[in-house]
């Protein structure tokens, strides 16, 4: 998948489309507006959520929108807090793309834009004759980039310095499985977090049940995914009340809601 310093699949160009993400990641300005593809390149997630937690969060939130292709998140360092999500076509994405910019995913806002290149999966769809041309230009440009893009120098400069070697590569440290700390334990937050909601829960519904405790700010539903949601209050103290309260409260008379801080 793409370099996220030029925030694109490098591999077949939409045909006759400008780039929508410049080659310094930054959307297009006023004079170059953005084009619809048929993929978006989203930034600012939560980089401490497990990628396939997160691919799959991603998956549900978009499906919704109509056939999602595939959801391309990794967890090295140049990749990290970011992804790509293909669909079938651009009308798709860009639908996708302005009714969920800025949606606060794991409580950090999405930044969304479309990428410059389709993906491998879009190519596959429709020009699978293309498909080994399109990698192979994805690798090429790999190369040419590899001691250019600079990303990469400045990690490559950080590994020198720290192994004291002025010009000679340094061993990349082993790398560390990620852990993450179980929902129960996370610290307070003013965010909680519910899962396990009933599908035909309402805003109205938790607006009522929250509201009954003090400085109650936002109730956030996911339109796609109605078995979670976000309770915003005024500050720590006041969620912890209301978290309290009503973890494992059954809403329908059956199902415990589980709340827990959301992750910071």
């Amino acid at each position: 998948m793409a370099d996220a310093q030029t925030a694109s699949i490098t591999g077949t160009p939409v045909p006759n489309v400008p780039p929508a993400v410049s080659a310094q990641g930054a959307a297009a300005t006023p004079s170059q507006p953005e084009v619809a593809c048929e993929t978006l390149y989203i930034q600012n997630l939560n980089e401490k959520v497990r990628i396939d937690v997160l691919k799959a969060s991603l998956r549900g939130l978009f499906k919704s929108y109509g056939e999602v292709l595939d959801v391309v998140a990794h967890s090295n360092l140049r990749m990290r807090g970011q992804a790509f999500v293909s669909f079938a076509s651009p009308e798709i994405a860009a639908k996708a793309l302005k009714e969920v910019r800025g949606f606060p995913l794991y409580s950090k806002p999405m930044q969304i834009s479309f990428a410059r290149t389709r993906s491998d999966a879009v190519v596959r769809k429709v020009d699978p004759q293309s498909l080994e041309v399109h990698k192979g230009r994805r690798e090429e440009h790999k190369k040419l980039t590899r001691y250019t893009n600079p990303l990469k120098q400045k990690l490559r400069a950080k590994r020198l310095a720290a192994a004291g070697l002025a010009g000679i590569s340094a061993i990349p440290a082993p790398k560390r499985p990620a852990v993450q700390m179980p929902d129960e334990y996370l610290p307070p937050n003013k965010i909680l977090f519910l899962q396990n909601l009933p599908e035909s829960v309402t805003k109205d519904q938790l607006m009522a049940l929250f509201s009954q405790y003090p400085n109650l700010h936002e109730v956030r539903l996911i339109p796609t995914k109605k078995d979670i949601a976000f309770v915003e209050y005024l500050d720590e103290a006041s969620a912890g009340v209301a978290k309290d309260a009503l973890h494992n409260y059954k809403l329908d008379g059956e199902n415990k809601i589980k709340i827990t801080f959301a992750r910071k």
